[in-house]
C-alpha cells in the first residue's frame, strides 16, 4: 500500500492555493501554477518508483505463546529487506481479547543494512486468549512525500493464563514444611492409609498401630507399618457464575478460586495424586479428566487459561450432575462456590447432598471482609446503621448455610482471598493425614 505523508499532505496544501492565486491575478503566467503541481506530483511518484518498494520486504511476528494475568511482555516485529533498508521503519500491531499496550500500539524498529526489528510491549490485564490479529509496518520514500506499507495477518493466539505466582512462591515451603520431622514414616501418625508390612514395635510410634492379635502370637508387640496412599483423584471444581466474577479485594472471585486451585493441584501432583478441572455456570464450560505425570500441571493452567467470565447465574443441578456422572472411582471434589442466602443456596444444598453419598467434597469459600467491615465499623450517620444491620443478616444467613454444609458431612474452608490456597492446601494434607480420600 501506498499513500502520501503529513509532508506531501502539507506541501499540497500550500502550492494549491499559490498556483490559484498566480491563475487569478496573473493570468497570464498560470502555467506557473500549474507547473507547480506537476512538480509535486511528479516528486511525489519519483518517491514512489525510487527506493525499497512494498514487495521487497518480509515482516515476520514474534510473540509468547502463553503469560500470566498481570505480565508485560514483548511482541517483536522483524522486518527484513531484500534490498538496502530505508532509514526508519515504523511497525504497528492490531491485537484483540485481554490486553492492553501501555505504550502505544506503533514502535519504531531499530534498523540494521538488511532490516530491522521492533518491539510492542502489552499486558495482560486478565485470564483468557488474546489473539495477534495482524501487523503493519511503513517507511518513507527517500524524499519523504510517501509511505509504502506491507501489512500481514497473524491470527496467532496468545494464552493468557492465571497467575501461578502464588504457586512458584508458596509451593516449595508447603512441600518442604515437614522435612524436619524427618523420612521415618512411623512418627507421622496418621500419614499411612495403605497398608504397608508388619513390623517390631519401637519407641515413637504410634499405639494405635499396634496388631495384639499377631502380637500375642509372637508374644511381643508387633505393630502395623502404613504407607501413604497414592493415585487418588482429586477434582477442582469451578462455580464461574455471576456471583464469583464479582470483585473481591480488587480481583474476580474466580481468579482468587482458580489460583487456589493451582496451587493444592500443583501440590497434589506432586504428592502423586491425578487431579483435573471442573468449570460450570448455567451449564458446563470446561472439563478435563484426572491426570497426573510431570506434564499434567501445564495441562490444567491451559484448561483454568480458558475458563471465561460469565453473567449467568450458576445452575447446581446441572452441573454437579454432570459432574458425578462424569467421576468412575470415589473422588475429592473441591468446590469453589459463592452465595448470596439460605434461599439461593437450596438447590446447591440438594445437588451437594447426592455428591456426598459417594465421593468426599470439600467446600472453599472467601470470606467477605467488606460485610464484616460494614458491621464493625462505629456507625457515624443513620446510613451507617442500616447498613450494618443489613451486612449482619447477609452473615447470618451465610453462617446458617455454612452449618448447613457441615451437617451434610462437607468439609469446608473459609479463609480471606490471600489466604485460600494455603488454606485449601493444608485441608488437603490434612484429609490425606485422616486416611479419608
Amino acid at each position: 500500500m501506498i499513500y502520501p505523508t503529513r509532508l506531501a499532505v502539507l506541501l499540497a496544501a500550500a502550492v494549491a492555493p499559490v498556483a490559484l492565486l498566480i491563475g487569478i491575478f496573473f493570468p497570464a503566467f498560470w502555467t506557473a501554477g500549474l507547473a507547480l503541481l506537476v512538480a509535486l506530483a511528479a516528486a511525489a511518484a519519483v518517491d514512489v518508483f525510487v527506493g525499497a518498494g512494498a514487495r521487497s520486504v518480509e515482516v515476520a511476528c514474534e510473540g509468547p505463546g502463553a503469560v500470566g494475568v498481570g505480565e508485560s511482555f514483548a511482541v517483536l516485529v522483524r522486518a527484513h529487506f531484500k534490498a538496502a533498508a530505508p532509514g526508519a521503519v515504523e511497525v504497528a500491531l492490531g491485537a484483540s481479547g485481554p490486553v492492553s499496550a501501555p505504550l502505544g500500539w506503533r514502535a519504531g524498529a531499530e534498523m540494521a543494512k538488511t532490516g530491522g526489528t521492533a518491539a510492542v510491549v502489552l499486558k495482560a490485564e486478565r485470564r483468557g486468549t488474546a489473539t495477534l490479529d495482524a501487523v503493519w509496518a511503513r517507511w518513507r520514500g527517500p524524499l519523504g512525500l510517501v509511505w509504502r506499507q506491507r501489512q500481514l495477518a497473524l491470527d496467532q493466539p496468545v494464552l493468557i493464563s492465571p497467575d501461578i505466582r502464588p504457586v512458584r512462591e508458596q509451593a516449595p515451603r508447603l512441600i518442604n514444611r515437614d522435612a524436619l520431622h524427618g523420612m521415618i514414616a512411623q512418627m507421622q501418625v496418621g500419614e499411612g492409609a495403605e497398608f504397608e508390612a508388619l513390623a517390631d514395635y519401637r519407641q515413637g510410634m504410634d499405639r494405635r498401630a499396634i496388631d495384639w492379635k499377631t502380637s500375642a502370637r509372637h508374644t511381643h508387640l508387633v505393630a502395623k507399618e502404613y504407607r501413604t496412599e497414592r493415585n487418588n483423584n482429586i477434582v477442582m471444581a469451578l462455580d464461574t457464575g455471576r456471583a464469583m466474577c464479582e470483585p473481591h479485594g480488587g480481583m474476580p472471585r474466580i481468579d482468587r478460586a482458580v489460583s487456589a486451585a493451582l496451587l493444592t493441584a500443583y501440590i497434589a501432583l506432586k504428592d502423586g495424586d491425578r487431579v483435573g478441572l471442573f468449570a460450570f455456570d448455567s451449564r458446563p464450560r470446561a472439563s478435563s479428566k484426572p491426570i497426573s505425570g510431570p506434564r499434567a500441571f501445564a495441562m490444567l493452567q491451559r484448561v483454568a487459561a480458558g475458563i471465561d467470565y460469565s453473567d449467568h447465574e450458576t445452575n447446581y443441578t446441572l452441573g454437579i450432575a454432570t459432574l458425578a456422572e462424569s467421576l468412575a472411582r470415589r473422588s475429592l471434589i473441591v468446590i469453589f462456590t459463592e452465595f448470596a442466602d439460605s434461599i439461593s443456596a437450596e438447590l446447591m444444598l440438594e445437588s451437594v447432598g447426592t455428591l456426598l453419598k459417594r465421593h468426599l467434597v470439600l467446600f472453599v469459600v472467601l470470606r467477605d471482609e467488606e460485610l464484616e467491615g460494614f458491621t464493625a465499623a462505629e456507625p457515624a450517620e443513620p446510613d451507617d446503621i442500616s447498613r450494618a444491620v443489613t451486612a449482619s443478616l447477609l452473615l447470618r444467613e451465610r453462617r446458617l448455610v455454612l452449618t448447613r454444609l457441615r451437617h451434610l458431612g462437607v468439609h469446608l474452608v473459609e479463609a480471606t482471598g490471600d489466604q485460600a490456597g494455603p488454606a485449601l492446601v493444608n485441608a488437603y494434607l490434612d484429609l490425606k493425614r485422616r486416611a479419608l480420600l
